[in-house]
């Protein structure tokens, strides 16, 4: 029985190395060996034989049933081996599906966790704008709800996760059962405007919104704008964009007309576009302004984004207006729609500059719903010098709660008593509710510290890394690298026939002094500055190199090489380049000839900003000569203030936003 045994575990070994029954091949090689030993007995007796053969055939038989036994096994086997394989495949596909389940969470959960609280909280208020429009709940739900979400925004991830893909009535449930939490003193302000960079940007507004739309974010409000579906807008980066699946209604020209209403989000901003149907003509055109019928066009806008927010339910605390294309709003909210749900909803204008007013004739104001009868009076629309005229600018400023005026460098009195264009008379009226601002620039994207288009970062605290900057510009643009050079750089985006001769008088009375100009055309448009490529025709010298065309890397290593920028205004709404020569640790200095030295700030109060204040103290009357002078003899006088210009923060994030919260605050008290 134990050689049994044995055997049983050698065939069983072997049928499980082999993985399937082989039983012909053990059968065979133990035939010939029963064979072998009958031809060794044939020399014995018949009786020994028969004894013999007796035992022979037991022991065969005994070995034959051992063979089948073993057969049966492996059969057994081989059957439990075949479940088993199925089984493992079967469970290799369920883990492929459990895998892909994974992925496509983890996928999920990646795309979640890419998107900051603002993004999230805004796809949650334009799902209730939505919800509002199409009348799943009252606009005083919508109102509730909303508020719900600006309260709570530190967990509204929370909420996010568990319903984005939950339908209204799951959607309302969750956000009912949200747990109340502290309410924070933020301010809901909504943008009624025409421009809003990356979407589409003509001038300086565009660059304003977004700056300080996103400075106010990161200090705890809540910011939205409406906007002019326009024809030519970039919609690159706006995300979840989409058409509410529902009908807005807009009064014009004694009728009610139907928009489209498409939401998204902007760099966590909340975007609705406005898209006219039957007057479709308004905004699907190449340019934004310039048109005769621009009146029409914007009052049409103000009416709509009006009619929307009432309808939408929202219930923000501040409108703000800009320049006259949405100065209309004013005198529409107060005789409108103050009384249809917007009762702690007050006007904040911006103006920034006063020489495009918009003056139109008086029936127009019927267009929009406005009586011209009440309003043509000159505590009112009335034009101040053509009285036949409405100047919707005026009603904007004489209707707003507040009217802030954006210049870096100006004062109050300085614009009402000199850049009002005829509106002296109005603003000195209303010059309780006026605050000049500053303008701003991005400290995301124009920070030394931070800028990826550097060999080398730097701070106040480290400067190290600007010499090493000087150096790459240097090398660069082909100069002798020696950091005892002083390097000026000059960026135009257009440059007038006084800059020119200016910029060649300087360039001239410094050339072969150890100073080398690096001279940028940043115009997008080609071919805007000719006179820069003559002058570069006509001047040839290895200390002054040209680069005609926009280079952004570029842009940002002259910044941060440059010991001086010359700058063409301290006033520079669109470029802001000499905010950005003070962060970079460069002196902005005025272009003027060394025989006119500038003197910007003669009208010094106590109306103007920070910015101004700074600079007219430091470089606002040095002139190129002088600061060049102060460098080399008097270096322990000039880095104090380079330093001192670095600390600073004039960015959007800076006074800038500081004032408009400040004036937000203020008419939300009244």
């Amino acid at each position: 029985m134990e050689l049994r045994g044995v055997k049983m575990k050698a065939l069983i070994s072997t049928a499980t190395i082999q993985r399937s029954p082989r039983l012909p091949q053990p059968l065979v090689s133990v035939k010939p060996r029963f064979a072998s030993s009958c031809l060794r007995l044939e020399g014995h007796g018949n009786a020994d034989i028969s004894q013999s053969s007796n035992g022979e055939e037991t022991k065969h038989n005994e070995i034959w049933r051992l063979f089948k036994e073993a057969q049966q096994n492996i059969l057994y086997l081989n059957k439990q081996r075949l479940k088993a394989v199925e089984e493992l495949n079967r469970i290799n596909e369920e883990n492929k599906l459990l895998l892909d389940k994974i992925e496509e969470l983890e996928l999920g959960k990646q795309a979640f966790f890419g998107k900051d609280k603002l993004s999230l909280c805004w796809e949650l208020l334009l799902r209730i704008d939505s919800m509002a429009l199409t009348g799943v709940i009252t606009t005083r739900e919508a109102s509730d709800l909303r508020r719900l979400i600006m309260d709570h925004r530190v967990s509204v991830d929370e909420v996010f996760i568990d319903t984005e893909q939950k339908n209204d009535v799951e959607f309302l449930a969750e956000l009912q059962h949200f747990s109340d939490r502290s309410k924070k003193n933020a301010l809901h302000i909504v943008h009624i405007c025409t421009e809003m960079a990356p979407l589409v940007s003509v001038g300086s507004l565009a660059s304003y919104i977004m700056g300080l739309s996103r400075a106010l974010q990161r200090k705890g409000h809540l910011v939205e704008v409406i906007l002019p579906k326009y024809v030519s807008l970039d919609l690159d980066e706006v995300q979840g964009l989409h058409e509410i699946d529902a009908d807005s209604y807009s009064y014009f020209n004694g009728q009610l007309h139907e928009n489209s209403i498409w939401t998204g989000v902007v760099y966590g901003i909340g975007v609705t576009l406005i898209e006219p149907k039957y007057y479709s003509s308004f905004f699907n055109r190449e340019r934004v302004y310039g048109y005769p019928d621009d009146f029409e066009r914007f009052s049409y806008f103000s009416r709509a984004s009006l009619d929307y927010i009432v309808k939408s339910g929202k219930q923000p605390d501040v409108l703000h207006i800009h320049n006259w294309e949405t100065a209309i709003v004013g005198p529409l909210f107060w005789d409108i729609f103050a009384k249809q749900g917007l009762e702690g909803t007050r006007i904040l204008l911006t103006c920034h500059n006063f020489k495009q007013q918009c003056l139109e004739q008086l029936d127009k104001l019927e267009l929009c719903g406005l009586d011209p009868r009440s309003l043509h009076r000159p505590d009112r629309l009335q034009d101040n010098n053509k009285n036949h005229l409405v100047n919707i600018l005026k009603g904007g400023v004489v209707y707003s709660n507040k009217v802030v005026i954006m210049s870096s460098i100006h004062s109050k009195s300085k614009v009402i008593h000199s850049l009002s264009n005829g509106l002296e008379s109005t603003l000195n009226i209303h010059k309780d509710k006026l605050v000049v601002s500053p303008f701003g620039f991005d400290s995301s994207t124009w920070d030394p510290s931070k800028d990826d288009s550097l060999l080398e970062n730097y701070s106040v605290d480290d400067m190290d890394g600007k010499t090493t900057c000087k150096v790459a510009l240097q090398q660069y643009v082909g100069f002798s690298e020696n950091s005892s050079n002083i390097v000026v750089g000059c960026v135009f985006a257009e440059v007038s026939d006084v800059d020119l001769e200016n910029l060649k008088a300087i360039v001239w009375s410094a050339i072969g002094s150890g100073v080398q100009f690096i001279i940028m055309d940043n115009s997008i448009m080609p071919h805007v500055n000719r006179g820069l490529e003559s002058f570069q025709e006509e001047l040839k010298d290895e200390d002054v190199r040209f680069v005609l065309g926009h280079d952004e890397s570029l842009l940002h290593l002259i910044f941060a090489g440059s010991d001086i920028i010359l700058c063409q205004s301290f006033h520079d709404p669109l470029f802001q380049v000499p905010l950005k020569a003070l962060r970079y640790g460069a002196a902005p200095i005025a272009l003027t000839s060394n025989n006119n030295r500038f003197r910007n700030f003669a009208n010094h109060d106590n109306a103007t900003n920070k910015f101004a204040r700074f600079v007219s103290s430091t470089f606002g009357s040095m002139s190129i000569i002088e600061a060049l002078d102060e460098i080399k003899t008097n270096p322990s006088k000039w880095k104090p203030k380079i330093m001192e210009g670095m600390s600073m923060d004039f960015s959007w994030d800076g006074e800038c936003c500081d004032i408009h919260v400040s004036a937000y605050a203020s008419i939300k008290k009244l």
